[in-house]
């Protein structure tokens, strides 16, 4: 769990996912399964405050270590996540070295950042502040989340921002902020991304991407990239679902004529 940080900065290839269902167990499925690291979607998923702590708790009881992609630029969500023992954040929507900034200094004790100290889950509740303290501004990871077109014009000054870990592009978000929707946009798209990797690199730092489906994670590691966050817990259960559904359905057409396509069975009568 405390290597996290270093194989992050020290570029090693990892593969984890975000968790959106809003309960220990599927936290504790997705833990199982083998993944690096789980990344816990306060922005987009109906998770409370109180959630995101007890789903840090679940990943916790596998030592998988768990980051929040808290739900702003908020100094006091950044804090809130890392309180409640997350390894790291996910900053989403950074389009300025200033927010940056700001993301770096939310996640660090002075004198490397302003974040307060407080009795929280990740210090023992008060009762080994001091041993947190020594140790957790080399621990957690500072990940910003570059998707606008604004962010990708300001690449180079976001890459030079001290503190920042990894960065990390959201497709979706940055082919619709840069009108690059759809297979007509792929390439523009594509450019942007590599432009955004090769930047990061360039200025030292990790460089993360989204992706949809495993096919994509090999695409972005040829580019530079070595922190992918995978789909996600509900994207696995719709595909996974979907996949044993159609499976299924294969199974029973074998067996009984009634299950066969409607095309299927008129071919058979000539």
């Amino acid at each position: 769990m405390n290597e996290f940080r270093q194989k992050c900065i020290g570029k090693t290839s990892l593969v984890g996912s975000f968790c959106a269902i809003p309960h220990p167990v599927a936290v504790e499925v997705m833990a199982l399964s083998g993944l690096d690291f789980l990344c816990i979607d306060w922005e987009h998923a109906q998770i409370s405050r109180d959630i995101v702590e007890t789903m840090i708790r679940a990943a916790d009881v596998h030592r998988v270590p768990a980051m929040v992609r808290v739900p702003g630029h908020a100094p006091e969500a950044i804090q809130a996540a890392l309180d409640s023992g997350a390894q790291g954040v996910l900053v989403p929507r950074v389009s300025t070295p200033a927010q940056a900034a700001m993301a770096v200094t939310a996640s660090r004790y002075p004198p490397l950042g302003e974040r307060g100290v407080g009795p929280g889950r990740a210090a023992g509740y008060g009762y080994r502040i001091p041993e947190y303290l020594a140790g957790a501004n080399d621990r957690i990871v500072v990940a910003v989340q570059v998707e606008t077109a604004e962010g990708l014009a300001n690449i180079e000054a976001i890459a030079d921002v001290d503190g920042v870990d990894v960065i990390f592009v959201g497709p979706g978000d940055l082919s619709v902020s840069i009108d690059a929707i759809g297979p007509k946009g792929a390439d523009k798209l594509a450019a942007a991304i590599r432009r955004i990797i090769g930047v990061t690199i360039a200025h030292g730092k990790t460089s993360g991407i989204f992706c949809a489906s495993p096919q994509t994670v090999g695409q972005w590691a040829t580019v530079g990239a070595s922190f992918f966050v995978l789909a996600s817990d509900t994207m696995f259960l719709g595909a996974g679902g979907a996949a044993n559904y159609a499976a299924a359905r294969v199974e029973l057409a074998r067996e009984d004529p009634r299950y066969r396509p409607v095309e299927q069975q008129a071919a058979k009568l000539f």
